[in-house]
């Protein structure tokens, strides 16, 4: 999150029918939720998931339908684009990953935060934090619908039922439940913390890890009963958590601190206190590769993204861009042969690749870009963010 964004503490139709048509994650469950990954039912046993969550494909991997190039049969007629939330502009670029340019420019609410995949993958909804207001996208199509009025939303993210959308109202102090299909308020949880804004949800999808960023502290929320189960505060002075990562196995979760400039590796069922894991100055955004061997850890504040191994439990790489940047948020492409990274304080983005490090490609973007969307990417369904898909 920009510093300046700090301030905000100090401060005190045809939408509908976008989510009737491409957002209704139980018309569409079905569809959404094909797959080639073989399913046994002794492991659904092994999870006991959250009720209505579809299975688990895989104990051993979370992101086992992530594979390069695996998409699901609402999205595979979708056109690759690269979507740009230009926080200072109040604008959304659209990138052709094929020729690196900006093939348009989306007005969109005040201060917009991120761009996130609903639930059934069939909307991205720009967050207009400022504007308190949501803007539906039809990615078949690239053009917007009208916002949608919610209060404060900073991030988004959807329960794995696909029953709930969370707003991380960070301004606010609330962790809002809306109905994901009309964005109705369902329940608001006050936030003892200062700043939620990242998550991530356990395998099981009973519960969630959210991150708290002015306070440097993180919460544990049951999902069903939206309620926070567990607070506590991070074990360095200054703490400012980020993006909030599960590993493959869901044994660990991984919280990037851009001011203990490092991971927090947390045991999320135990929620006992975290290890920190040093990966670089401004440590941010959190990305699985497609193989889910590999993590990409975006630091900012000195231009590097670190690669952790899974397997080896270990940083293995560190990739800085020439001429130095500031990379933020993003996701890594379909074939997952390009990591996409927001330049903050540039106005530009970054293509990077993913056997190498080496940047591909810089492009002009609007003022302030953050929480960039590659889409469509891999998965059955979308738990929010830029991209969290399962």
């Amino acid at each position: 999150m920009h510093r300046a964004t700090i301030a905000r503490l100090l401060m005190t139709g045809a939408a509908l029918a976008t989510l009737a048509g491409c957002s209704s994650a139980i018309g569409h469950r079905d569809e959404a939720l094909a797959s080639k990954a073989p399913f046994d039912p002794a492991q659904q046993q092994r999870i006991r998931g959250l009720r209505g969550m579809p299975p688990v494909l895989d104990p051993d991997d979370l992101y086992a339908a992530d594979r390069p190039n695996q998409l699901s049969p609402a999205v595979k007629d979708f056109p690759s684009r690269v979507y740009v939330p230009n926080t200072n502009s109040d604008t959304v670029s659209v990138i052709d990953p094929k020729t690196y340019k900006v093939i348009e420019t989306i007005p969109v609410g005040r201060q917009p935060q991120h761009v996130v995949p609903s639930w059934d993958l069939k909307t991205l909804w720009v967050n207009n934090d400022l504007g308190n207001s949501l803007t539906p996208i039809d990615p078949r199509t690239g053009e917007a619908g009208k916002p949608v009025a919610v209060h404060d939303p900073y991030n988004l993210y959807f329960t794995p039922d696909g029953k709930y959308a969370v707003v991380m109202a960070s301004n606010d102090r609330q962790l809002v439940f809306r109905d994901a299909h009309t964005m109705k308020m369902v329940k608001a949880v006050p936030a003892s913390c200062h700043g939620v804004n990242h998550a991530d949800f356990s395998m099981d999808g009973r519960y969630f890890i959210v991150s708290c960023e002015f306070s440097g502290e993180l919460l544990k929320v049951d999902t069903e009963k939206m309620e926070v189960t567990g607070q506590q505060k991070l074990p360095f002075h200054g703490a400012m958590p980020q993006d909030v990562k599960i590993s493959p196995d869901g044994k660990k979760f991984y919280i990037a601190d851009m001011m203990a400039d490092g991971l927090w590796v947390l045991d999320g069922d135990a929620f006992s206190r975290p290890s920190l894991l040093p990966t670089g100055k401004g440590a941010h955004g959190l990305y699985i590769s497609r193989d889910s061997r590999e993590m990409y850890i975006s630091n900012r504040g000195e231009g590097t993204i670190s690669v952790f191994d899974f397997k080896e439990d270990r940083l293995t790489k560190k990739w800085r861009l020439p001429n130095g940047g500031s990379p933020d948020m993003g996701g890594v492409s379909a074939d997952g042969k390009v990591l996409w990274l927001s330049g903050r304080y540039n106005s530009e983005v970054y293509a990077i690749d993913t056997a190498t490090g080496e940047q591909l490609a810089r492009v002009r973007v609007g003022s302030g870009p953050h929480g960039l969307a590659v889409y469509p990417q891999p998965g059955r369904y979308s738990l929010g963010h830029t991209g969290i898909f399962r």
